[in-house]
């Protein structure tokens, strides 16, 4: 028996449609501004991402994060094989005592959507009302919804290649939302007078190019995850006054955008900011800027911080199915 650990004791499994009912994007988002705020305290810390890939193009992917004074540490895994069932793992601090398994497909959904949603918040205008979104595929919806939590948005302009699938996204998201969400016939048309651009595609080159972007503007890039992927030009980032990542370490070894313009100078990846140091100072978007950028990774503070609000919400309305407790079998008598 794990030191600490009662008789009898049990631990959670919480489904997606429990998930899905415990909760929703503006919780997501004001669960991680505190997630952030603590990690900001030195209070929460990333595990180092790491992935392994066979076939060809099939991964399998572990992340995870501790939050030892909040009595949580955990991990999120998944294979990706033309489909995936990712599983968030929560365990007990202070004894090592599984606390509950996750379903976490719609809680990656909405982690990845609300951290774009408060890196908006502190990035983008305050005015901020007309949105480009490039890209329409699984991750766009939240994407859409996030940044819609926190700023009044008055018209959304959506391109993504495929047109019968931007087209039947954009009746999706209207009425799933109730937004004035247009189709764009190009990237350049979507962008134009834009407020606010989120880049959530699979795009191997730039699609988006620095003279395209209006002054003024705040750029979310959030699809090119791994290093043969990338979303805008490199040149971007030198009209950049706020650069900032989710996960500074993440993008200096992940990001081809980013790898590109900095190199190798540790110099000048100072510029690029944690988006916890900016939760932090709660000063917001830089006066005057010409553009600000965040870049999301994927981290497992936002898996995590998640995971626990769910798991407190699940306590309080007695969702989710109880089990016993993995007890450790002799092999020897």
């Amino acid at each position: 028996m794990i030191a600490g650990q009662e008789a009898g004791a049990v631990s959670l499994w919480i489904t997606e449609a429990e998930v899905v009912r415990l909760m929703d994007m503006k919780g997501a988002i004001a669960a991680l501004d505190r997630a952030l705020a603590l990690e900001a305290a030195g209070k929460a810390q990333n595990m180092v991402k790491t992935h392994v890939i066979w076939g060809g193009h099939h991964t399998l992917h572990a992340i995870g994060a501790t939050f030892a004074g909040e009595g949580f540490v955990g991990t999120k895994t998944w294979a990706h094989a033309n489909g995936a069932a990712p599983l968030l793992i929560l365990f007990d601090s202070h004894n090592g005592s599984l606390k509950a398994i996750i379903e976490a497909f719609a809680l990656g959904q909405l982690r990845t959507g609300g951290i774009s949603g408060l890196a908006t918040k502190y990035l983008a205008a305050d005015g901020a009302s007309d949105m480009a979104l490039i890209g329409t595929g699984k991750q766009a919806m939240t994407q859409l919804a996030a940044v819609a939590a926190v700023r009044p948005l008055r018209r959304v302009r959506a391109f993504s290649r495929d047109g019968a699938a931007r087209a039947e996204f954009v009746g999706r998201a209207r009425k799933a939302l109730g937004l004035n969400v247009e189709e764009a016939s190009s990237v350049a048309h979507a962008v134009d007078g834009a407020a606010i651009v989120t880049l959530v595609t699979r795009a191997t080159k730039p699609v988006l190019g620095s003279g395209m972007v209006a002054a003024g503007t705040h750029v979310n890039a959030v699809g090119a995850i791994s290093p043969e992927r990338a979303e805008f030009e490199p040149t971007l980032l030198s009209r950049c006054a706020a650069v900032v990542a989710d996960s500074v370490p993440q993008v200096q070894n992940l990001s081809s955008e980013f790898m590109q313009y900095y190199g190798r100078d540790e110099s000048k990846w100072r510029a690029v900011r944690p988006l916890s140091a900016v939760v932090a100072e709660g000063k917001g978007r830089p006066a005057g800027a010409d553009l600000t950028l965040f870049k999301a990774m994927g981290m497992g503070i936002s898996d995590l911080a998640l995971g626990i609000e769910i798991l407190r919400r699940a306590g309080e309305q007695r969702l989710g199915r109880e089990f016993p407790h993995p007890q450790p079998a002799k092999l020897f008598a």
